[in-house]
């Protein structure tokens, strides 16, 4: 058998090669970074991530007098309590978490 044989690339044709290489070359590195970078992010959400934090077993919220509770909500993070307040209605957010108050938004008649 006879092998055939390759001839030498033109000058053509070499600076062809070594700017496909090249250009594969960025492409490879740009794959990398943008792999390195969601690997990178995925761990920080996994390694950041708080985690179920302790439940408060009670809590006292105390209300005005003559206030009652109307209603309660879990939205998200937060608990909200609507209370009526000698005829006006407020609403109270706290942090589900902590319980601290996160808000307080007060509805009232126009006169």
């Amino acid at each position: 058998m006879t092998e055939t044989a390759l001839p030498e690339p033109t000058p053509e044709q070499a600076a062809l090669f070594a700017r496909v290489r090249r250009m594969m070359m960025i492409a490879g590195l740009t794959t990398a970074l943008a792999l390195a970078a969601v690997l990178i992010a995925i761990g920080y959400k996994l390694f950041r991530s708080e985690g179920s934090a302790p439940v408060v077993a009670e809590q006292t919220l105390r209300i005005p007098k003559g206030a009652r509770v109307v209603a309660t909500a879990v939205a998200g993070d937060h608990v909200v309590v609507t209370l009526d307040i000698a005829g006006a209605t407020e609403l109270r957010s706290f942090d589900a978490r902590t319980m601290k108050p996160a808000g307080r938004l007060t509805f009232a008649n126009e006169p």
